[in-house]
């Protein structure tokens, strides 16, 4: 089998301008990055063709370290789709270079199912995650500017609140001080780096709908309080326009191609297990607009990028899905089942069947949301019929949902027909249900956590450190208290232990802290010990990665 990479390369491309006239994008309203890839202007999007048109949402059950093939599936649907003589596009989020590098490796798909040009859009593609990364730091240095400067006239922040960030995984980064040395080098700080994809500022592109809102919503940025307790904002430094001139580019969705020559939309990238985990709503409007059928996904297992794609994102920007893609894979269900993790990939059917109690979780929460549910089993090499067929009978006969082999690794739209069919079918055959939120904006922020942690989580009790409280407080004195809220967790396991695979109804989950996204519009509340800096493995994939005569090899 040949690897990603090799797939990717031997794959020839079609030239994104016929790529955008098949969409029927105005050339006047698409800007070439080179010959296939180009930015798409927000005055492609048409809110009344949206409304015609089905958006399907792509998760998972709580995958391995290695993933579950979500962004395969996704791809794989999409194509599935044009392959039955629909019209589709797959909308995603950008890759980061941490995981790029570091365990989990890239994130355009897989096999014969990819965005292209994957080496591209999986490195610097067209610069947002840098534009991103430039951004943030840019308002640190000029906060750190601004205290240095104003200082005489007495102006001081009890709490500075805002991080800098990069887009590598580095742990050193954690913890840092800053201004050591002459007063000329400013005033000693402890501080620390975030990854970009945990940044408030990647937040707001994900949420921003213009120019004059991205603006607005830098200026609402919180920095810190001062000794009255006073916030400060990134509108008290005049200076929310000046950073978005370094995004302006970047607010523009990117338009790409399938490895079958469909159209894609690739844009931002949080992570969701320490962020929201869902492309733009751009992007995501964008792919609406243009398809019939528009395909997007949301980061790691259900209980984090689903939930938070219906009550964040579906929230903040009136979106509607018909239908939810839950993808499972023996590997992860084997794991959850008890299986040793070295032991997975071998043919194990009472393993697998211990493992359903993951996926039955899902499920129920789910269908909490009012959703349509669709489970794609997403086939590896080595997966038995017997296992399959295994799977099969207990999403139909006992969790009474439709059920499809995707195979679109091996063999692209061609091997993801069933799916597609299927859900197809499953959207046509019953009335679009209304999606219910899990929470409303009104409630109490302890309730929105509580509420989440009890029924998506499964947790028993909860507490809140003297930190999280404080923040509480400082949230309810800015008027803040109706924002959504997003649960940074483990993405291994329900709990907030990622070796807990297996079932861990009643556990305790502890909220350290919370961060306050004034700008992005998000009440991010840390659970556990989740780091919002990863490490990177003991085995890196930047061992793997290298260039040979001119050409990438190693990058997946």
């Amino acid at each position: 089998m040949k690897t990603d990479i090799e797939i990717a390369q031997e794959t020839k491309l079609r030239p994104i301008t016929d790529i955008a006239k098949d969409l029927g994008i105005d050339e006047c309203q698409m800007e070439p990055y080179g010959r296939y890839i180009a930015k798409v202007s927000l005055k492609a999007i048409d809110e009344e063709r949206m409304k015609r048109h089905h958006l399907i949402l792509v998760t998972a059950i709580s995958p391995t370290k290695a993933g579950i093939g979500k962004t395969t599936v996704s791809v794989g649907l999409a194509l599935g789709l044009n392959s039955i003589g629909k019209k589709a596009i797959v909308a995603l989020r950008e890759p980061s270079l941490g995981p790029c590098f570091g365990q989990k490796g890239g994130a355009c798909g897989g096999g014969y199912a990819q965005v292209l040009p994957m080496d591209k859009i999986n490195l610097h593609f067209t610069g947002d995650f840098h534009a991103i990364t430039s951004a943030n730091n840019m308002i640190a240095a000029l906060l750190d500017n601004y205290l240095y400067r104003h200082a005489k006239d007495g102006f001081r922040l009890k709490t500075v609140l805002w991080k800098r960030v990069m887009d590598v995984n580095d742990r050193s980064l954690r913890q840092i001080i800053t201004g050591l040395g002459p007063l000329t080098n400013g005033f000693p700080t402890q501080t620390g780096f975030d990854i970009t994809p945990a940044s408030e500022i990647m937040g707001i592109m994900c949420f921003a709908t213009s120019l004059d809102d991205l603006r607005q919503r830098i200026g609402n940025i919180l920095l810190g309080f001062d000794y009255q307790d006073k916030p400060f904002y990134v509108r008290d430094m005049g200076v929310e326009g000046a950073i978005a001139v370094l995004l302006k580019d970047a607010l523009k969705p990117n338009l790409v191609q399938t490895t079958e020559g469909t159209p894609a939309i690739v844009h931002c990238g949080p992570f969701a297990n320490i962020a929201h985990g869902c492309n733009s709503v751009v992007a995501t409007k964008l792919a609406l607009s243009l398809g019939d059928y528009a395909v997007t996904e949301a980061g790691f297992g259900a209980d984090l990028g689903a939930e938070k794609f219906y009550d964040i994102k579906c929230r903040v920007a009136g979106l509607q899905p018909s239908l939810t893609v839950l993808v499972v894979t023996l590997q992860a269900l084997k794991m959850h089942g008890g299986v040793p993790y070295q032991d997975i990939r071998q043919p194990d059917v009472e393993g697998t069947r211990k493992g359903f109690w993951n996926l039955d979780k899902h499920v129920e929460n789910i269908r909490r949301f009012g959703q349509k549910i669709v489970v794609a089993f997403n086939r590896y090499n080595e997966d038995t019929d017997e296992e399959i067929e295994a799977v099969r009978q207990h999403c139909e006969q006992e969790l009474g949902v439709a059920f499809a082999v995707n195979n679109a690794f091996a063999e692209g739209g061609k091997g993801a027909e069933e799916l597609a069919k299927t859900v197809v079918n499953t959207i046509e055959a019953t009335p679009q249900l209304k999606l219910r939120y899990l929470y409303k904006d009104d409630d109490s922020v302890k309730d929105k956590i509580t509420t989440v942690a009890k029924n998506i989580y499964g947790a028993g009790t909860i507490s809140f450190s003297h930190k999280a409280t404080a923040q509480i407080k400082h949230i309810y004195d800015l008027g803040l208290w109706h924002l959504p809220v997003c649960i940074a967790k483990t993405q291994y396991s329900f709990s907030v232990d990622p070796k807990a695979y297996g079932p861990t109804d009643g556990y305790h989950l502890d909220v350290a802290d919370i961060v306050i996204n004034s700008g992005s519009g998000m009440i991010v509340a840390i659970a556990g010990n989740i780091l919002r800096m990863p490490g990177l493995p003991a085995d890196p994939q930047a061992n793997r990665i290298d260039i040979v005569d001119g050409k990438i090899v190693g990058l997946s």
